[in-house]
Formats: C-alpha cells, structure tokens, sequence
C-alpha cells in the first residue's frame, strides 16, 4: 500500500496558475490526480497553498489540505499533510508534481513498489539514460550518479559522469553511461519527516538540488532505472502547448 501527495502552487513564476491551465476542457492539476488514482494509490491528496487550487481540485472530487505558505517546497508540503493525517512511520508516501500531467502511472507505482522492495532504503527516485549531447550539456537536465546496487551516489546540474577520454576543445564529445534524474519521489514517512527537518545542506545550496540535502545526510535512495523518460512537464506556455499537441487536445 502506498499514498501520493501532489504538491502544487498557484504562483509559478514563468506560468503563474498553470495547476488551472486548460488542458483539453480540464485543469492540469485534474490530469495529475488522474494519474496518481490510476496507480493504485490507498489515497491521493493534493497539497496546495492557494483557495483557488482547493476550489477547483474540490469540484473534480479530489481530497484537498490548504498547507502552510511558509512551505519552501513541494517536498515541505507533503510532510505537513503526511503530519497531519497521521500515517505511521513504514507507510510509503510518493510526492507527484503537480506541474507533470503526462506522467505514466505505472511509474508512480513501480517506484512505492521498488521502494517497498528494498526495507534498508530511505527514499527510491527514478533515472533514464541521457539521448543526446545537447541534453547532457544542459544544466537545467539534472544528471544522476548510481552505483552497481542501483543507489544514487551523486546529483549534479554538471555534465556527469565526465568523459575524459572523450572530449572535444576541452567540452564533452560523448555522454555514455549518463542517466537523467526525474523529479518523482517515493519517501518512508519517518525519511520523509527526517528530510523535512533538516535545513538546506551545503552541497543542495550551491546545486540548488533538494535531493542532494538527503545524500548529505547519508540517506540511501534508490533510483528505478526506465527505459526512456516520461514527456516532460509544464514550466512555460510553451510547455503547455507541447502537452496540449502530445494529448491531442486544445
């Protein structure tokens, strides 16, 4: 059994509303929670900071918590519901984003599941190989060290793992053996509870990767391995509009 916290924020700073963005006759976040209710999930909340988020969720009949706005991510959100439902400490909890309305979901149980597989994990999180040089170049796509175990060992914005027997003027000319980490977690709730605690750790301050706060910690997350990644979510109107063609809807 596995729950799933969507975390969402009406004030995105390329695409403010966009949870409400019209997708097909249907707000965004409404394709979200179609998602998680399709896994499998015992439950499925979406954690919001905005009435208008609550508002809308509410009439497509979603379970609905008004979280704090001193939450500072997505990640605080879900631990202040999973706080005030009370889930014992062996549940496992998966954070969907509420800006990913394409995602399989088969990943989000795949993910509880390889989780629940694995006791001495803390959290499992997902990767897919790298496709193009352009991508592993590109800070904005977070790259992914894993050891033989399938453990993360690393996160970075940088080209990793880098390529030194292949470059070119000094730059990568290849990216084998790269992995792309997407941004969906499964957590136990004492690890969740644990990471929110914390403060930012030095190494998720200069990254400005959440992910790395728990390695820093010593926590051991386990990263589910896909064959490709999932279509990408929605940061920017153009974004929406890649969705919109890939669903076939206006």
């Amino acid at each position: 059994m596995f729950h799933v916290v969507i975390p969402t924020r009406y004030a995105a700073t390329r695409l403010p509303g966009k949870p409400l963005a019209d997708i097909g006759g249907r707000p965004m976040i409404q394709w979200v929670w179609e998602c998680a209710q399709a896994s499998g999930a015992a439950s499925v909340v979406v954690a919001t900071d905005d009435a208008r988020i609550i508002e809308a969720a509410s009439a497509f009949g979603a379970d609905c918590e008004l979280t704090s706005e001193s939450c500072t991510s997505g990640t605080d959100r879900v631990a202040e519901v999973v706080s005030r439902r009370g889930l014992n400490s062996d549940q496992i909890i998966v954070n969907l984003q509420g800006d990913e309305p394409l995602t399989p979901a088969g990943l989000v149980a795949n993910l509880a599941a390889s989780l629940r597989a694995r006791p001495d994990a803390d959290m499992a999180s997902a990767v897919a190989p790298i496709t193009t040089l352009a991508e592993f170049l590109d800070p904005n796509c977070v790259k992914a060290l894993r050891g033989l175990g399938g453990d993360a060992l690393y996160f970075s914005r940088a080209p990793v793992p880098w390529p030194r027997d292949s470059l070119r003027e000094a730059a990568p000319a290849s990216f084998e053996g790269a992995w792309r980490h997407l941004g969906i977690y499964a957590f136990r709730v004492r690890s969740l509870r644990q990471f929110a605690a914390w403060p930012p750790a030095p190494l998720e301050q200069i990254e400005k990767l959440e992910q790395l706060r728990a390695l820093e910690h010593g926590m051991r997350i386990y990263l589910l391995t896909l064959a490709e990644a999932p279509p990408a979510g929605v940061d920017t109107p153009q974004d929406l509009e890649r969705v919109r063609r890939v669903l076939g809807v206006k």
